[in-house]
């Protein structure tokens, strides 16, 4: 397939989640939801089921509000509201991980408002590096597996093992893909926004295939002309309104620091005969992240490092309205990419917002601001 044909491949999965669960229910396959951030897919896919992202969408927000004050996450509250609305019935469960206050909420209402969709909860130590962290984390998987063996699955160390290399791949499918498409500033935002959207939707063998199909294709591509480079920052930014915006006014995201992308896939299942704890090892291993603690916050040191790596002129935060982690680190971000000399702006975004005018403006002088 051509990079042009790969693309709209990516952007059917990535527009239409509601199909590919139907595609693989049809299949006899039992799908279980993975709600954000970092649910341990590899586990869910060793048991026998299909993963799929429950990130929610852009909707105006109602039968949420019973359960929610409107201060919350509308990343949060939209996933309610679908499964209030039935968009994921035929899910077997949803697997909500325990990383920020708003999250551990949802799980607890979820169990009322869509009774019908069990709620498998995963909770995640604060403290993930120590050997007792690595237990900890362990002991919630093995809850994780409990549960799912109550629906069908059936778990054991080498299907997790195979589990664990398959993603593995896919991570470094996702991690090349990020650099080549630094190089490549005639693919749009929303291009690369359905190559990462559309991973939560596919089986990740499937996705694979395609994003190394993809990056050969776009290795052999000769690029077109420069855009104005930037780094983006965030955890999500995928509304359609929004990359608009930035391919209207020629912006070029060579590299990004959303949760809902890059930062999916920086690090993978180390080695070890026990398959469980290397799981849990993984997430020890993760950094660079506003949901996970660090005392000495590296995250912003390395947005400030990778944005001078790939050459970004400045750094947009795309911040999700009532987030409390990513609010918290911005102030940060602002300072070490000022005292670094590097340009950087925030927009607000939320999953009710139609009109992305304001940002339009915001972006346009910023992007004016860079290539003075």
């Amino acid at each position: 397939m051509t990079v042009n044909e790969l693309f709209a491949k990516l952007h059917e999965a990535a527009a239409d989640p509601r199909g590919q669960m139907d595609r693989y229910l049809a299949q006899g396959r039992k799908v279980v939801l993975c709600a954000p951030v970092y649910t341990p897919e590899e586990l869910i896919h060793s048991m026998g089921f299909v993963p799929m992202g429950a990130w929610g969408g852009d909707m105006e927000l109602r039968r949420a509000k019973e359960y929610f004050p409107a201060f919350l996450c509308s990343i949060v509250q939209s996933i309610l509201e679908l499964g209030m609305d039935g968009a994921y019935e035929g899910a077997s469960a949803i697997v909500i991980p325990s990383l920020c206050d708003t999250l551990k909420t949802l799980g607890e209402n979820w169990k009322y408002a869509v009774p019908s969709i069990r709620f498998i909860p995963m909770t995640y130590p604060q403290n993930r590096k120590p050997e007792y962290g690595v237990k900890f984390t362990r002991a919630g998987y093995e809850r994780v597996i409990r549960d799912l063996t109550e629906l069908g699955g059936s778990f054991d160390n080498d299907s997790l093992a195979a589990s664990g290399a398959v993603y593995n791949r896919h991570n470094a499918a996702m991690r090349r893909l990020d650099e080549v498409l630094a190089k490549h500033p005639e693919v749009t935002a929303q291009q690369r926004s359905d190559a990462f959207k559309s991973a939560f939707f596919m089986l990740k063998e499937e996705h694979t295939a395609l994003i190394e199909e993809l990056v050969a294709a776009l290795e052999q591509q000769a690029p077109a002309a420069g855009k104005t480079p930037i780094l983006i920052s965030g955890i999500l930014a995928d509304a359609p309104g929004f990359n608009e915006i930035l391919d209207d006014l020629n912006m070029h995201i060579v590299a990004d620091d959303l949760a809902a992308q890059s930062r999916q896939y920086r690090t993978d299942v180390p080695g070890g005969s026990d398959a469980l704890t290397a799981l849990a090892r993984k997430f020890a291993n993760m950094d660079n992240c506003s949901v996970l603690y660090n005392q000495d916050k590296p995250r912003i040191q390395w947005i400030v490092d990778t944005a001078k790596a790939r050459g970004a002129k400045g750094v947009l935060v795309v911040m999700t309205k009532f987030c409390d982690p990513e609010e918290f680190d911005y102030a940060l971000i602002r300072k070490a990419c000022r005292n670094a000399g590097i340009p950087v702006t925030m927009v607000e975004v939320d999953r009710q917002i139609v009109h992305f005018e304001q940002a339009r403006t915001n972006i346009e002088t910023f992007r004016d601001m860079l290539n003075l």
